[in-house]
């Protein structure tokens, strides 16, 4: 399993992301944006823009997967878009909406099998790192899960993804981020109850090779 986690956007250490892929040349990513699905339009393209200029001043050539267009079709149809990728990077946003795009889809189902097989590296930030855990309960108090209802008219899915066995809780102790106060408190409020997580400053990524895993 080979994972790139950030706190916000890239992060300080690109190099390390690069050294997940093969190396032997520039790699396709498949760019997940649907933690903004609940922004104006305008808005969303214009974060979507911002992410695929980021990964491509690194050398990498990212597509957009819009995973709205995979709602409530095959199982094997997200599977087959994502295949051919050697990597995804899952943006930040309202970590409720991306896990109801990523159930809807079938893309949470698919990503596991990929990386349980090794087949791809996860990458990507804020909520594209919080829905990997096996409860989303806390970060309520940072995204508002009401905007699941209020834009499909469905209930709101609480379990993450479970493909780690902790939560990650982006911006602790970061000045400057609007997010800041409320996930340094869920991060106190985790620690106080006792629920496994791993807490990261902007800039900080949580870098993950099979058995190795280590912030930086």
């Amino acid at each position: 399993m080979r994972m790139y986690l950030s706190s916000f956007r890239v992060g300080d250490h690109p190099d390390r992301l690069l050294a997940l892929l093969d190396g032997s040349g520039p790699a396709d990513i498949a760019v997940i944006a649907n933690a903004v699905d609940a922004q104006p339009e305008d808005e969303r393209r214009a974060g979507v823009r911002r992410e695929v200029d980021a990964l491509t001043r690194l050398g990498l050539r990212p597509v957009e997967l819009d995973l709205r267009e995979f709602f409530d079709r095959s199982q094997g149809d997200i599977a087959a878009a994502l295949a051919p990728f050697p990597a995804v990077w899952v943006r930040g946003g309202n970590v409720f909406m991306l896990r109801h795009a990523l159930a809807r889809s079938g893309a949470d189902t698919a990503l596991a099998a990929l990386l349980r097989d090794d087949a791809l590296v996860y990458a990507g930030y804020s909520a594209g790192a919080c829905v990997l855990a096996p409860s989303l309960r806390g970060l309520e108090d940072c995204d508002d899960p009401r905007v699941v209802p209020d834009v499909y008219g469905e209930p709101v899915t609480w379990t993450g993804l479970g493909v780690l066995d902790h939560a990650i809780v982006p911006h602790v102790d970061s000045p400057g981020h609007p997010e800041t106060e409320a996930l340094t408190a869920v991060a106190a409020w985790y620690r106080a109850d006792g629920v496994p997580h791993r807490a990261l400053r902007d800039g900080q990524v949580l870098v993950i090779d099979s058995e190795y895993a280590r912030v930086h």
